[in-house]
């Protein structure tokens, strides 16, 4: 099992920067795929960006790519995603999530989740 605790979040002037942490517990975290979340006021959850174990490679959406930084500290088991040049569409709810390897069809699925943290970006 794992447990995930997200922090960070807040409201933040458009263009401005802000760094969320995701704190990770249990046997399963430390090599888990991790992703980032966001879900817009009424719209859907959607990954933003994801991470494998130990570090490399990572992926992220079009929407972020060149604005947003997903990284990991192994040895104090917590994810972040760093977010520059915050624009008004970036508002949400983050969530990061853990996935889990399943065998039988060769895919990674996010099976576990944090609370979320919310993020405002003023225009």
């Amino acid at each position: 099992q794992v447990q995930l605790v997200e922090s960070g979040g807040g409201l933040v002037p458009d263009g401005g920067s802000l760094r969320l942490s995701c704190a990770g517990s249990g046997p399963s975290f430390a090599s888990s795929t991790i992703g980032w979340f966001r879900q817009a006021p009424g719209k859907e959850r959607n990954l933003v960006a994801k991470i494998f174990w130990p570090g490399s490679p990572t992926d992220y959406s079009d929407s972020v790519k060149g604005r947003f930084t997903i990284s990991r500290d192994n040895a104090n088991n917590v994810i972040y995603l760093q977010m520059n040049n915050l624009k008004p569409e970036d508002t949400g709810v983050y969530y990061c999530a853990a996935a889990t390897y399943y065998s039988s069809n060769q895919a990674w699925e996010f099976t576990y989740w944090g609370q979320g943290t919310s993020v405002t970006v003023s225009p």
